[in-house]
């Protein structure tokens, strides 16, 4: 049965981006007679408030969304995270790091076109200490070399090459919380998702979920990246773009249905080129 989900964080107010994405996940899940998983992506706690968690189900409803599971919040998942956690650790796969405080801070996020940077170094990569999982943060040791493919449900076959296109990542935080990127896999194993419908700028998390799958002996889901909405100097939509938030759009007396297709005020669905594409082997 396909299993589809959409999960939106609450950190700021939905705007027209997120849900041309998620009639996309509709439409996809209704194509295939199956369901649709709301999930609450709030491991973001600073950023995450009670208000914009409210208005994310009244924005959703509002695009005539339906979900047929949740919502369910990631901030009560911790149990699971960390059961993969150590499966991660006693398999070898992870080891605990010292460095980079702008990534770890961004680690809870999903990540946003060009901050990735140069792949990670592996300066603690050779580290054999035995320490607690708390206070200290934790990357995935990648495959140097080897290239991770998959074939994108909207933009046919990706490729990347582990420790040249993308270093070692962060699963866990010193805080004691998992990465996007591991959250995510987690949940979305767990949840049985058969198609994990989101914007193109993820195709880079990707790959790195692929690994995370491996070494979690976890079924992959197929993948449908969508185009991204754009403003009007090109620039992806952010929550900050409060104009094209579906409250604001909303306020101005516009209906959902006339949103889902044609450019609003400056903003279009602009092609997006996905990550490095290559041919896969």
């Amino acid at each position: 049965m396909y299993r589809g989900r959409l999960a939106p964080s609450p950190t700021g107010f939905l705007h027209l981006g997120h849900a041309r994405t998620f009639w996309i996940a509709q439409e996809r899940a209704d194509a295939h007679g199956g369901a649709l998983i709301l999930r609450n992506d709030d491991l973001d706690a600073p950023r995450c408030r009670p208000h914009f968690a409210a208005a994310m189900l009244e924005d959703l409803r509002w695009c005539g969304l339906r979900w047929s599971e949740g919502p369910c919040a990631q901030s009560a998942r911790l149990p699971h995270y960390a059961a993969a956690f150590e499966r991660l650790r006693e398999s070898g796969f992870i080891y605990p790091c010292t460095c980079s405080r702008r990534d770890v801070l961004r680690a809870l996020a999903a990540p946003h076109p060009g901050e990735d940077g140069p792949p990670y170094p592996g300066t603690c990569r050779d580290s054999k200490i035995q320490i607690p999982r708390a206070g200290v943060n934790w990357r995935f040791r990648v495959p140097d070399c080897e290239p991770i493919t998959f074939t994108d449900e909207n933009f046919g076959p990706q490729r990347a090459v582990a420790g040249v296109d993308f270093g070692d990542f962060l699963v866990w935080r010193k805080d004691d919380l998992p990465s996007y990127q591991l959250a995510c896999a987690v949940d979305d194993a767990r949840m049985q998702i058969t198609e994990v419908v989101r914007g193109a700028d993820l195709i880079a998390s990707t790959f790195r979920q692929l690994l995370l799958y491996r070494a979690l002996d976890e079924e992959p889901p197929a993948f449908f990246h969508c185009p991204l909405v754009t403003d009007a100097r090109g620039m992806r939509l952010a929550k900050r773009d409060d104009a094209l938030s579906l409250r604001a759009l909303r306020a101005e007396g516009r209906r959902a249905a006339e949103l889902r297709d044609g450019p609003v005020d400056g903003a279009l669905r602009a092609p997006c080129v996905p990550f490095r594409p290559q041919a896969a082997d």
